[in-house]
């Protein structure tokens, strides 16, 4: 849907700086005088005992910079435009983040994920030079938390915090069950040990079904970080370009993996993870966590009104684009309230795998103009999910009650990779263009 933006390459040249005519001048004069020959022996002496470069260790240096450059070179060959230009804005000393958004509409590519969407989420500075202290404070300022709402002794609880509590730890174990990463008894520790201090510290919400859904792709794609590097341990450091979990790198052919082997997913990460790398993890995703859902609280509010409004707004987007659908559905008694409730308060993570759950999340989070990644997660996933129904409108307009709502429960994307993702949001795309801002067009007025 975005055009990217034109290709820079940059060119290799090599000059000679002295000619043949004047290469005596860079040739030093031997004073012959007896005290002028001492003292450059002496010198010399100086500097060989100096450790400056003698042939073996000159030698050596320049194998190990050969061998860097080759590494480089060939990991850059294998890399497609698409990788090659995200690696440019992602290392730039401040990431430029309109540029960072624009490639990141249309997938972020697997190595630069996780630093990508905290830069997005706001975590991260754009300023590479803070990125390391910021990271330190904010983990040691999650372990503080831990100490004042989690370590302490169950008595002290309030009500309200140990119903809080539990619900939480009713809630843990069924958080995406498919897969195997989710099964394992330390990321889940970790899950609900963020879920119950979020809820401590936000008591206008507390803590609503769907929100513990709403961290499993942060956890999947801040350990991919060290599932890439297990991996790259395990192959002398040969990644291969691949994809740690599962989804396609934004350009090239799709890449889709199972997750039940090679990717995070498989759970397989855990068996060699520091202790503390873990905590690292669990505190970005509690900050990620945390300014996610800063930008759609009302949806998680008493009554939920944000879920509200943006099914009122399916509803009225999917009449306008295809009234024999809506007709049908009210007429075998089906309210898009029945189905779409799940569909924008999980945002569609029970719909779909949890690897396009994350394609999805790329495109959100780069969503808009600088007004905020909210507008992903609210107007654009409107209009991800009209896209998403009106693919079924054929089938769902032969169906009665019975059969379209077991349908709506479980519409069938097992299947589904990053090609059905892509034509997903390419349609979603265009519908924003055509409905965006123009409410009497969504209510059928002002033809």
């Amino acid at each position: 849907p975005l055009p990217p933006s034109s290709i820079s390459t940059s060119t290799l040249t090599s000059t000679r700086e002295n000619s043949n005519n004047n290469s005596t001048n860079s040739i030093p004069k031997i004073n012959t005088s007896p005290l002028s020959s001492s003292k450059g022996r002496s010198r010399s002496r100086e500097i060989s005992l100096s450790g400056s470069a003698s042939p073996s260790t000159s030698s050596s240096n320049t194998q190990q910079q050969q061998q860097q450059q080759k590494k480089s070179s060939s990991r850059r060959s294998s890399m497609n435009y698409k990788e090659i230009e995200f690696e440019k804005v992602i290392n730039e000393p401040v990431v430029n983040i309109a540029a960072l958004r624009k490639l990141g509409w249309n997938g972020i590519p697997a190595q630069h994920r996780p630093q990508a969407w905290k830069i997005l989420l706001g975590y991260l500075p754009t300023n590479k030079t803070r990125r390391t202290q910021t990271l330190k404070r904010k983990r040691l300022e999650y372990l503080d938390i831990i100490k004042q709402h989690y370590d302490i002794s169950d008595n002290t609880r309030t009500n309200a915090e140990q119903e809080t509590l539990r619900q939480v730890l009713v809630d843990v174990p069924r958080t995406a069950p498919d897969v195997p990463l989710f099964r394992n008894d330390l990321v889940r520790q970790s899950l609900s040990r963020l879920l119950y201090i979020w809820a401590c510290r936000h008591p206008a919400s507390s803590y609503v079904q769907g929100i513990n859904d709403l961290a499993t792709p942060l956890i999947a794609v801040f350990l991919s970080e060290f599932y890439d590097n297990q991996r790259s341990s395990r192959s002398n450091g040969s990644d291969g370009g691949g994809t740690s979990v599962g989804v396609n790198n934004g350009g090239g052919s799709s890449m889709h993996e199972s997750i039940h082997e090679g990717s995070v997913l498989d759970g397989s990460v855990m068996d060699d993870l520091a202790l503390e790398d873990l905590k690292n993890v669990e505190a970005d995703v509690y900050w990620c966590l945390t300014n996610l859902l800063a930008g759609i609280q009302d949806h998680y509010t008493s009554d939920q009104p944000g879920v509200q409004r943006m099914v009122m707004r399916l509803e009225d987007l999917v009449n306008r684009m295809d009234g024999e659908l809506t007709h049908h559905l009210r007429s075998v008694g089906v309210e898009f309230i029945q189905f779409a409730f799940r569909w924008m308060n999980c945002l569609l993570l029970r719909e779909f795998k949890l690897e396009c759950v994350i394609r999805l999340w790329d495109t959100y989070l780069s969503e808009g103009d600088g007004a905020g990644f909210a507008l992903g997660f609210e107007t654009f996933h409107v209009y991800v999910c009209a896209a998403f129904l009106c693919q079924f409108s054929g089938l769902l307009r032969n169906m009665e009650f019975d059969e379209l709502f077991g349908f709506m429960q479980n519409v069938p994307t097992s299947d589904w990779t990053d090609n059905e993702i892509e034509v997903l949001l390419s349609q979603a795309f265009v519908l924003s263009t055509l409905f965006h801002g123009s409410d009497a067009h969504l209510n059928g007025q002002g033809r």
